[in-house]
């Protein structure tokens, strides 16, 4: 099964690092949305979407990441590498590499992983290094790989998430690669590729490309040919805002209608905790649709990022308590369902359901800008919070407010 077409689109570098109160909670809610999966669809399932570079940026946008930039990526692997790793014996799910140092160690990882599971490591070893030589080499896009993500199933299928950078036009590159499109490395094996076009590319490994590959092999009789590859596009905005226009707001009116319909049902089915409300439900409809949803309906990450906010306070500040409870009902909800008892698994799914079966009226410009303003007023309600708020907190006081003892 071909996980889609070949494609690219714009991520903008973004400094900074991810908060350790954001970076916990991310790994708590990969993990359960993988299992969530895991459950429903199977491993395999997992490695499918991993390798849509719309549901990856989606699923990073739910857990409150900055909803185009490229630290999605490497926040997303982080995460996963951290969250799986309990229980990554139970799933049948490893995640090895990762950026800089941690890429370079993906060998000896697989190694040590083919050892203690049974795997072919000598193949994944290979794999994991004609994917690297594809990206860097065969495709010269002017994008240096600095992040190397390799994930692998018990059963020897897998799925790679690499990103590029290029630092002088402040662009990034992210490439999904998936076993079963992978063939011989050389002839389209991109699940998609995911930057803004810098240029013309040489794209090697392009079906088109198949004559060139050819006559490079006999290189000392003739001369080379080079194949210029064309790529589907799909422009991410330059702003770091998210605004109406990047959202499809007739499908998150069919969320907020699916939300208003199912409430009451199933917030006694879901058992939330009293004092949480619409709000949650709202987010785990969003979460669901990451779980279910077909990947034609990833096409605006934007709105995926209404769920949990994002960590620079757009498209408002993550809500600290929505997101901790997001995370429990879930969590609840995938025990259960361990223990045959799927219903709570089965009321968040019917969420997703209803949204797709709803004619719901699109949510306008100016109602999707009052909503996000209700946001910031509910701010410390919610428990919102950025990276701005932690700036704050680590600014030293006055020296009126020292008193002048640090002069003694």
């Amino acid at each position: 099964m071909r996980a889609g077409p070949t494609g690219t689109a714009d991520l903008p570098l973004h400094g900074g690092r991810v908060p350790a109160w954001l970076a916990s909670r991310m790994a708590r809610l990969g993990r359960v949305i993988v299992e969530a999966i895991t459950h429903e669809y199977g491993r395999t399932e997992v490695l499918r979407r991993l390798s849509n570079p719309f549901w990856f940026q989606s699923f990073g946008a739910v857990m409150g990441m900055d909803w185009h930039s490229s630290g999605i990526t490497t926040s997303v692997i982080g995460a996963l590498k951290r969250g799986l790793a309990p229980v990554e014996r139970e799933l049948g799910l490893h995640v090895c590499g990762g950026r800089g140092r941690h890429s370079r160690r993906t060998p000896d990882e697989l190694t040590a992983l083919g050892d203690s599971v049974g795997l072919d490591a000598p193949a994944l070893v290979r794999a994991s290094r004609l994917v690297a030589k594809v990206d860097s080499a065969a495709v010269q896009d002017g994008f240096a790989l600095y992040l190397h993500g390799f994930i692998v199933a018990d059963d020897g299928a897998w799925v790679v998430v690499q990103q590029g950078m290029n630092g002088a036009r402040r662009q990034a590159r992210r490439y999904h690669w998936l076993w079963d499109r992978a063939g011989a490395f050389v002839d389209e094996p991109h699940a998609a590729i995911e930057g803004r076009p810098v240029g013309d590319i040489v794209n090697l490994v392009d079906r088109r490309a198949a004559g060139a590959r050819g006559e490079m092999i006999g290189l000392a009789r003739g001369g080379p040919e080079a194949a210029v590859a064309g790529l589907t596009k799909l422009r991410m905005p330059a702003h770091h805002d998210v605004r109406a226009e990047d959202i499809d707001l007739g499908r998150l009116g069919k969320t907020l209608a699916a939300v208003a319909d199912r409430g009451p049902e199933d917030f006694a089915e879901l058992m939330l905790v009293p004092g949480v409300g619409a709000r949650t439900l709202f987010a785990l409809a969003l979460v669901a649709e990451v779980v279910h949803g077909a990947p034609s309906r990833f096409a605006d990450p934007a709105r995926f990022s209404l769920a949990h906010g994002g960590k620079d306070g757009h498209p408002f500040p993550v809500p600290l308590a929505v997101y901790d409870e997001t995370i429990g009902v879930l969590k609840r909800a995938v025990e259960r369902a361990k223990l045959g008892e799927a219903e709570r698994l089965a009321a968040i799914r019917r969420l997703d359901d209803q949204a797709r079966r709803l004619d719901a009226a699109a949510v306008t410009p100016e109602e999707f800008d009052r909503g996000v303003a209700a946001e910031w007023r509910a701010k410390a309600a919610l428990g919102g919070r950025t990276v701005a708020d932690d700036r704050r907190r680590r600014q030293p006081r006055s020296r009126r407010q020292l008193g002048l003892a640090f002069e003694r």
